[in-house]
């Protein structure tokens, strides 16, 4: 196929550097917010609160960002249908850098009194609206330049993402939280915030060397450019909108299980020093990111589906023992715990980008893959209030991680059901243009 355009076609590491770079910076925003929830928010934002209510209050501010994902997802998704996939990726970066930045600024509840929280809600909201899109057209700038039989591996790209944030976001605080509580608490939080500013500048940069993926390019040079994307999405894809939605509750339920929950539990039940919990799950993203590239390759060889299922499975079974072997309050077991988690998650996202992106055909793959995306994370997201309230009532941790449990059960029935239709497998997918090779 001829690459249409004047431009080249991009380089794998162009590719990797525009989606890996972009994606990190966003998930390393969004997750020092679900860092700071657990460990700064509560005492700053919602002083009056018992403890357990200014915990529930934190986490429900974290949560909250999750209720605007969709609408963000079907926006942002309609317009990288129309006009395109690189604006997205940067007004994307431009929504999550700015609101991460404006929260590091931000006055505590003892400086202006109710409009903190307010602010930090508000500001909450418009990093998951940002962040909302940011996945699929991060995934299709990959996935729509990749040559047949390598989408999961190019699709991986974006993934690398999620535990990335997670890497640079607790590096970010375990490097203030060593300070005294006066000077954490006063100043030493917002650092981790105003550094996404210097990052969003990378990415910005990376990312207006981006041009369109050849097949999205050709479709928009022919005219075959859909004017209402969602409409068409409701009325051919219904099914794989629905199914991809609930096959994407798991990955990011264990996840923030894991990376948000736990630095309450670890500290406030388990008896884990703050630091020990950063350092753990520190130390689970590296093999996180090593299940995501053997998942990606396996899931180009035998299948993106079936990699997803045994991923799905594995979150089933996990939670029960994680959480016991966490309870043990020894640092080991709860090594242990949080590493095969991270394969968990790791098996699902590997194979995730290779399975949405050949679920929805060219003219509404944007909206659908970040509507799906969005709504899965929607539901891990907002029950993760769940989490404490459950532990306040049973006075156990087991009815959490059978909470856990429930959800893997949930996406393992939902990716086992998803079908791809002829409809999804257009002639310019099939024949998608290889990448330039490296010189």
């Amino acid at each position: 196929m001829t690459h249409h355009g004047t431009s080249k076609p991009p380089s794998i590491k162009g590719l990797f550097a525009a989606s890996f770079i972009g994606t990190s910076i966003e998930w390393y925003d969004y997750f020092i917010f679900g860092t700071a929830a657990a460990l700064v928010f509560p005492r700053l934002f919602f002083p009056d609160a018992s403890p357990e209510a200014a915990t529930l209050a934190s986490l429900s501010a974290f949560a909250a960002g999750f209720l605007v994902r969709p609408l963000g997802a079907a926006v942002i998704g309609h317009f990288g249908d129309r006009i395109g996939r690189k604006s997205m990726l940067v007004l994307t970066l431009i929504l999550t850098g700015g609101s991460t930045f404006l929260i590091g600024v931000l006055p505590t509840y003892a400086a202006i009194g109710i409009g903190a929280p307010l602010l930090l809600v508000s500001l909450r909201l418009i990093q998951s609206f940002g962040v909302s899109g940011e996945w699929g057209g991060a995934l299709l700038i990959s996935t729509e330049n990749a040559a047949p039989g390598r989408r999961a591996v190019y699709g991986s790209f974006a993934q690398f993402g999620v535990p990335i944030g997670v890497l640079t976001s607790n590096l970010a605080f375990l490097a203030v939280s060593g300070m005294d509580d006066e000077a954490f608490f006063s100043y030493g939080w917002r650092i981790p915030f105003l550094l996404s500013a210097v990052l969003v500048i990378v990415g910005f940069v990376v990312r207006l060397r981006l041009s369109e993926p050849p097949e999205f390019a050709k479709a928009k040079q022919e005219r075959t450019i859909i004017k209402v994307p969602f409409a068409e999405l409701l009325r051919r894809h219904p099914r794989n909108l629905i199914l991809g939605g609930l096959a994407a509750i798991a990955p990011p339920a264990v996840g923030y299980a894991v990376t948000v929950y736990m630095l309450t539990y670890g500290t406030q039940v388990a008896g884990f020093e703050r630091n020990t919990l950063l350092t753990l799950i520190l130390a689970s993203t590296s093999v996180w990111i090593i299940a995501i590239i053997v998942s990606a390759m396996l899931s180009d060889r035998f299948g993106a589906k079936r990699l997803y299922i045994i991923g799905a499975i594995t979150a089933v079974v996990w939670p029960v023992p994680m959480f016991a072997m966490v309870n043990t309050g020894e640092t080991v077991p709860a090594l242990i715990a949080f590493l095969v988690a991270a394969v968990v998650q790791g098996i699902m996202a590997g194979a995730q980008g290779g399975l949405f992106s050949e679920m929805f055909d060219l003219k509404v793959r944007y909206s659908g893959i970040s509507i799906a995306y969005a709504a899965g994370g929607t539901v891990a997201g907002a029950v993760t209030p769940a989490f404490p309230a459950l532990f306040a009532a049973y006075g156990s941790s087991t009815p959490v991680a059978v909470f856990l449990t429930v959800l893997g059960a949930v996406s393992l029935v939902a990716v086992i059901g998803i079908r791809w239709t002829p409809a999804t497998r257009e002639p310019e997918q099939v024949a998608a243009p290889a990448v330039a090779p490296e010189r």
